[in-house]
């Protein structure tokens, strides 16, 4: 039903009947009215080449697929939220017609995987008449579309394809069963379960990254580079090699594949190796490891340090010209005169005076490492930024490519405008807390007589309770506050990884954001809850017991001779396998879980059944001891307590359970704040506990839930018995407190 204006009043208004061409029925608008619930009577007695007629109760009637798709669009709230986006559904809806050209299909199938690279919909982050309108148009194909779904030739456009099917399958299916026919879809591929779906194409939570897991196949954003051109877009990630990837990198690394692949441009990666004090080889090999972790892909890998001898021929230029000038002004007054926006007295030295100077800075001679290179841009601009910047420094450190070959060295704010320009580089992206620091890019680039590049922010992603200064997380590293750069209560995509985040969330996480220039500070507990929701469905199940004062029960008329059955590891994930339970008559129960059950009470053991306790004894240390009968006949759902055990054998595994908080106390570290102040005292708890035999065979890396507990990932497996399986908690999502 629709509500409809005429001649001034409001009427109710419903379709009647939809009339179309047995033999080209308008599936879009099919599909739609059911989703939206709207009855939808049919007529397809017209002849093959009449338009879509829709006739409504008031004698009113619509022609037309996109007409009447719209109009269902319009009612059921999927035409977008303002007029732009309305505008680019209809660029769709004009665009669905070339899947029933037999000779574009293909090339129309390229381009819309193309296109849905990095998203879930066609239009924004909303399901529409757009994704119906192109949906229809695969399926309404036939075995056309489904022998491509099924080659994963298109993996992007059968991704988002199945994502639909999982959602909205059963109208999906009824549509198309009767108005397809043969030539439909068959059974749908992979998609078992809503709830399982969006990890089905990776098939073991512990298996390889999926395609879908990797940068550029999640939901996005809608923003446009300014003056971009499709095909002629040439980006690049730029870290400094002076630590790990962290969360926040790995948001500017994902920008940047994101809007290479948005304007089928090109990616590099440059390392800005400017400061020889701070850079590693180990950084650079760290960094590149970490960049593959994501799914990063780029064209090349290059260097600042390419260029150093280009960039101190431009120094020189620049000199020659009256735009920079060799200045020996103690670092401390100098930041004071620029705060004060006072002239150096060394900025109106002569070209030859520069020059000399310039030269016993190469040399890196006693006079050379008194000065410094700076631009004369204007000191008496409001932009500080543009107060005479430091151009080249002294450094006589030996520089990790290029051994001690320079004494001096570019600063990243000089370097970077002029690298940028040479390497063609049409967009820089850079995080907005540079933006006092535009005017100063483009400055030096029109003093360089270079390509302007643009320059396009996004904000900086802060984590709460985090901190993300590459000083300070090698200040942890270097007092041996944690255990490297890859400690799971590190930020690094080493880090957190290692603690059980899976890539897919990550990426999720950082694209859901998009491109704002808001600042915010971000709770880590969204970006577990979306790990939660890709690992939950798919990870396998394990059982353990806390060591300390572990319960023995009895169960008098358990099974005299232990016994194995073969159970699934996840009941409702054949891919997780199965593995062995034994039971036996005396089995374990954790002490917390004994303490609560009264004489009498009929609990559920998880994976067996019931069982009545009868007895309950308390030695002199308050150790329990409980005696039992198996109930199995007893109902599951009037127990109040469903309690894990594990069968008294020698085959049990000893492991090390870990939980991690913060490294820090405040959710946010002020400007000024000394970070050394809020540091927690305590972050990391072990916890002695025994596991089933099966945990034997997990693997450094594998995700495993212990039911009743939580989910863990493996970091040290099984060698042998006297040494206990290392097993991470994984955050759920759910506010940590700390420690007790």
């Amino acid at each position: 039903m629709a509500l409809m204006e005429r001649d001034g009043e409001t009427i109710l208004s419903e379709i009647k009947v939809l009339s179309f061409a047995a033999e080209n029925p308008p599936l879009s608008v099919l599909v739609a009215a059911k989703l939206a619930g709207i009855s939808l009577p049919t007529d397809n007695s017209l002849s093959a080449d009449s338009p879509h007629l829709s006739h409504f109760s008031d004698g009113l009637k619509l022609h037309g697929t996109f007409v009447l798709l719209r109009y269902i669009g319009r009612i059921a709230n999927l035409y977008g939220e303002n007029a732009i986006q309305a505008a680019r559904i209809d660029e769709w809806l004009e665009y669905a017609p070339l899947l029933s050209q037999g000779s574009a299909f293909e090339n129309a199938c390229k381009q819309l995987d193309d296109y849905l690279g990095s998203r879930s919909f066609f239009v924004d982050h909303s399901f529409s008449i757009s994704d119906i309108a192109i949906w229809s148009g695969l399926a309404g194909t036939g075995q056309r579309w489904e022998s491509l779904r099924k080659s994963k030739k298109y993996q992007n456009l059968s991704r988002w394809f199945n994502s639909l099917l999982a959602e909205y399958g059963d109208a999906l299916n009824e549509v198309t069963a009767t108005f397809v026919g043969k030539r439909g879809l068959g059974k749908p591929t992979e998609t078992k379960s809503k709830g399982t779906q969006a990890n089905q194409e990776s098939k073991s939570v512990n298996g390889d990254v999926s395609e879908k897991g990797k940068a550029g196949s999640r939901p996005t954003f809608e923003v446009d580079l300014p003056e971009a051109e499709m095909g002629k877009v040439r980006l690049r990630f730029a870290p400094e090699p002076s630590g790990f990837l962290h969360i926040g990198h790995s948001k500017a690394a994902l920008l940047n594949q994101y809007f290479a692949q948005r304007y089928q441009g090109q990616l590099i990666v440059r390392f800005d190796d400017t400061n020889p004090a701070k850079e590693s080889n180990e950084f650079v090999d760290n960094l590149l490891k970490d960049i593959e972790t994501l799914g990063i892909k780029y064209e090349t890998v290059t260097y600042t340090s390419d260029y150093f001898p280009q960039l101190m021929e431009m120094v020189e230029n620049l000199i020659h010209q009256g735009k920079a000038y060799v200045d020996d002004t103690p670092r401390e007054e100098m930041q004071k005169e620029r705060m004060d926006g006072i002239e150096s007295k060394c900025r109106n030295n002569s070209v030859e005076e520069n020059l000399k100077l310039w030269k016993e800075m190469i040399a890196g001679s006693d006079r050379g490492l008194q000065c410094c290179v700076r631009g004369k841009l204007d000191m008496q601009d409001p932009n500080k930024s543009l107060r005479d910047p430091v151009y080249y420094r002294c450094n006589p450190m030996p520089h990790h490519r290029i051994g001690s070959k320079y004494k001096i060295y570019p600063t990243y704010d000089f370097a970077c405008p002029f690298v940028d320009s040479i390497e063609g580089i049409t967009h820089a992206l850079r995080s907005s807390e540079y933006h006092d620091r535009n005017a100063q890019y483009y400055r030096i680039q029109e003093d360089m007589g270079l390509r302007k590049v643009h320059i396009y922010e996004f904000s900086r992603l802060n984590m709460v309770y985090t901190l993300l200064s590459k000083r300070k997380l090698l200040w942890f590293v270097q007092n041996e506050k944690v255990n490297g750069w890859d400690d799971p209560r590190f930020p690094t995509v080493q880090g957190i990884v290692r603690r059980g985040l899976k890539v897919e969330a990550l990426i999720q996480f950082i694209l859901e954001q998009g491109a704002s220039k808001n600042l915010n500070l971000m709770e880590w507990d969204k970006l577990w809850t979306i790990n939660k929701k890709i690992i939950d469905p798919v990870c396998p199940r394990h059982t353990a017991i806390v060591e300390e004062r572990r319960v023995l029960l009895t169960l008098i008329n358990g099974p005299e001779k232990p016994f194995v059955r073969i159970i699934p590891r996840h009941k409702k994930y054949e891919g997780a396998g199965e593995k062995a339970t034994t039971y036996t008559r005396t089995i374990w129960l954790e002490s917390a879980d004994a303490e609560s059950i009264k004489v009498d009470e009929e609990v559920t053991l998880m994976d067996w059944g019931n069982a009545i306790v009868k007895g309950i004894e308390k030695d002199q240390d308050g150790n329990l001891k409980l005696t039992g009968v198996l109930n199995l006949e007893g109902s599951v759902k009037t127990t109040k307590l469903k309690l894990t055990w594990l069968p008294q054998t020698d085959e049990l595994v000893k492991l090390c359970l870990m939980e991690f908080d913060y490294l820090i106390t405040k959710k946010k570290v002020e400007e000024g704040e000394d970070f050394l102040d809020v540091l927690n005292p305590c972050t990391e708890k072990e916890t002695a506990a025994l596991g089933d035999s099966n945990m034997r065979n997990l693997k450094r890396g594998d995700i495993l839930q212990l039911e009743r507990k939580g989910y863990y990932r493996c970091d040290v497996p099984y060698i042998r018995s006297s040494k206990p399986i290392v097993l991470f908690l994984i955050p759920d999502g759910r506010q940590q407190t700390g420690f007790k």
